[in-house]
């Protein structure tokens, strides 16, 4: 399995022979990064904006899920659940969904632009999480500490974050160092992807992996 982020909140998980997802594409006119030119089987969308389902940016006809539910598309089971309405600049209350992806025997969390610490109990209810993509730069997604928080609750073997600024997004976000500060790192090596064969690759404590995006 690979993982691959394409900046903001936007991920692609790929496995050759299986079915893609994409998570949460974005209109780059408006969170800035690169155009999306993405294929997938599968698109997860967190919430109602265009920073976050922006279906242009995916070819193709994948099945799109936007809401809670449970879902089993091309043999990759897919739950998503409520967390919590916040309002954005210049929209109304918008519900966000955090999607549990179990892809392939590993089992992936995205949480959108979720703004308050999941309780225990709603932690519990999601089950083992062996990969957590989680927002880090405030501004309508959790911020640095609360980030810090969650992770805690939930103890993945691997956290990405996201919804965070640099050089090239556009959105007002906080930059990674706060998270990072959060975390008890000074610095971090980034990666181009994250390739995972099986539950065997993944470590026995936490690490936080920083992914680049693929420019072209």
């Amino acid at each position: 399995m690979e993982i691959t982020w394409y900046g903001h909140s936007c991920f692609r998980l790929t496995e050759r022979g299986k079915a893609s997802v994409v998570c949460d594409p974005f209109n780059h006119e408006i969170v800035g990064y690169e155009s999306l030119k993405l294929k997938a089987d599968i698109v997860t969308i967190s919430h109602d904006s265009p920073s976050h389902n922006y279906m242009d940016g995916v070819k193709g006809t994948p099945y799109i899920i936007t809401g809670p539910g449970e879902y089993e598309i091309g043999g990759v089971f897919i739950t998503g659940l409520r967390t919590d309405m916040h309002k954005k600049k210049n929209i109304d209350q918008v519900v966000n969904t955090l999607y549990l992806i179990d892809y392939f025997g590993i089992n992936i969390v995205h949480l959108g632009d979720m703004q308050q610490i999941p309780t225990q109990t709603d932690v519990e209810s999601i089950g083992p999480v062996n990969v957590v993509m989680v927002p880090v730069g405030g501004h309508g997604g959790l911020t640095a500490s609360k980030a810090s928080e969650a992770i805690s609750l939930f103890e993945p073997e691997i956290v990405i974050p996201m919804h965070y600024a640099t050089s090239d997004s556009a959105a007002e976000l906080d930059p990674i160092g706060k998270f990072l500060k959060e975390m008890g790192l000074s610095t971090i090596e980034t990666a181009p992807n994250l390739k995972l064969s099986d539950a065997k690759d993944l470590p026995e404590e936490t690490e936080v992996v920083v992914l680049d995006y693929p420019r072209s």
